[in-house]
């Protein structure tokens, strides 16, 4: 069997599409993989580094106005859509299977009528493409409930070494790999692969109120965010702050709770492994990070701030006593992993061999899925 997966684009589409490639990879060594991407898009960096083929193709961005550019949209979607039927052709594609983005809108419209097409949606809210996409398939699954009228709910593909975390038995080890002290409650700060400064400068005027009642930060700056990188100690608990982090499951094991994004990703990692979280959702799109993170909150399993209203006192006030209180934050990690999913990429993996067993391709025109 070869699949074809089309999630290119940001760190949210690439990232679900390659665990499902592992997935599929720990079943049958032998099954073929091929990622669409575009010349701009993360997947140029993260597709190779998991050792699958990249085959890239026009990136269709939809603009949000008026532009010169939404008048060269149908052009440049007919162009992807051609070389996406052409890396189908190439591979022999048994099956699509798209998880949004740049990339997806034309692979679907190239596998229409030809291969079957399956579908992930990892928002509350679809995205244009998955939107479109889910006309042509009746096999689509997503990681919120109900997101795309008539889906299953599988939950969000995770890496193995995040679905398989146990904290409590790798704090030891992710605490001395991070120069951490053992036994401090230890807040961790991310705000995705670039950073998030908002969420540093917050953490950086909270951090002598934090330290000074022995709470340890974990931070994530950000690789472009050196200015906001202290170099000093700020106070009696350590503050360890690192451009990026490439082990997530230390970071995770590490900390008793996280300051963050809501992206759909980061929502579904942290409720997996049961790390209670303040979300802080980026105020863009369409508001789909506040619902990311909604699920859990209700749950109990997190809190949810305004961009807007983050800053060093809120930090203080609402982080502080939370990780000095060890009954509260049982109670939420417990809510948190009550929510979490750690099998969906053998969900989604068995969601394609229905697609590729029932053998019937994409319908060519839209319908009931």
């Amino acid at each position: 069997m070869h699949v074809v997966l089309a999630g290119g684009g940001t760190a949210g589409h690439v990232e679900p599409a390659l665990n499902l490639a592992d997935c599929l990879r720990r079943h049958d060594p032998d099954i073929g993989v091929t990622a669409l991407g575009t010349e701009r898009g993360l997947e140029t960096r993260l597709v190779p580094e998991r050792g699958y083929d990249l085959r890239l193709i026009t990136a269709t961005p939809m603009p949000r106005r008026p532009t010169l550019d939404l008048a060269r949209l149908p052009s440049r979607l007919r162009t992807a859509v051609a070389e996406a039927r052409a890396v189908l052709d190439d591979t022999a594609a048994d099956v699509v299977v798209g998880f949004g983005g740049y990339v997806a809108l034309p692979a679907y419209l190239a596998a229409r009528g030809r291969v079957p097409i399956v579908i992930h949606e990892a928002n509350s809210r679809p995205g244009l493409a998955n939107k479109v996409g889910s006309r042509f398939t009746r096999f689509v699954g997503c990681a919120v409930p109900d997101a795309i009228a008539g889906s299953r709910h599988i939950g969000m593909p995770l890496r193995r070494s995040i679905a398989q975390l146990d904290r409590a038995a790798l704090r030891a080890e992710a605490r001395a790999s991070f120069g951490l002290d053992p036994d401090r409650p230890t807040l961790l700060v991310f705000g995705g692969s670039q950073g998030a400064r908002r969420l540093n400068q917050a953490v950086l005027d909270a951090a002598e109120g934090l330290t000074a009642q022995g709470i340890q930060v974990l931070h994530a700056v950000g690789e472009r965010n050196s200015d906001q990188r202290p170099v000093d100690r700020l106070g009696p608990a350590p503050y360890v702050a690192v451009p990026y982090l490439d082990r997530m499951d230390l970071a995770y094991a590490a900390a008793d709770v996280a300051l963050c994004r809501a992206g759909a990703m980061t929502c579904a990692e942290l409720a997996a492994v049961g790390l209670p979280a303040l979300y802080v959702p980026l105020p863009i799109g369409n508001g789909e990070q506040r619902f990311n993170a909604l699920p859990v909150v209700t749950e109990g399993g997190g809190l949810i701030v305004d961009d807007a209203s983050l800053d060093g006192e809120r930090v203080l006030h609402v982080l502080g006593p939370l990780l000095l209180d060890d009954d509260q934050r049982r109670e939420m990690e417990t809510a948190a992993a009550s929510h979490g999913q750690r099998d969906a990429d053998e969900r989604l993996r068995q969601l394609v061999l229905d697609a590729v067993g029932d053998g019937a391709p994409a319908p060519s025109a839209g319908g009931d899925r």
